[in-house]
């Protein structure tokens, strides 16, 4: 067995692999508020004031969509840059 630790194993790199995932998250957010803000005001525009729920709802949806995908991708990111998808492949023989 290897005695050097890889991927998040390692508490260097599992640092800086959660540092990464955390910072793709908190753009992710930015660019979510963006669009939620943006969204609204063109629903306004086209379709007048928005009820409360209606607001809601494009909060719920566009945004839990956005940070779910982001989530997601982010944990794909995290997984390739760590080794953790090479170390499925490695035998203990």
């Amino acid at each position: 067995m290897d005695e050097h630790p890889h991927g998040l194993d390692d508490p260097a790199a599992a640092a800086f692999a959660w540092a990464r995932f955390r910072r793709i998250m908190l753009w992710m957010g930015v660019v979510a508020v963006v669009f939620i803000a943006a969204a609204i005001w063109w629903l306004q525009a086209v379709y007048g004031p928005l009820s409360f729920i209606a607001i809601l709802a494009v909060i719920g949806g566009a945004g839990g969509s956005i940070m779910l995908a982001a989530a997601l991708m982010g944990l794909v990111f995290l997984s390739s840059g760590t080794g953790h998808d090479e170390s499925v492949d490695r035998r203990d023989d």
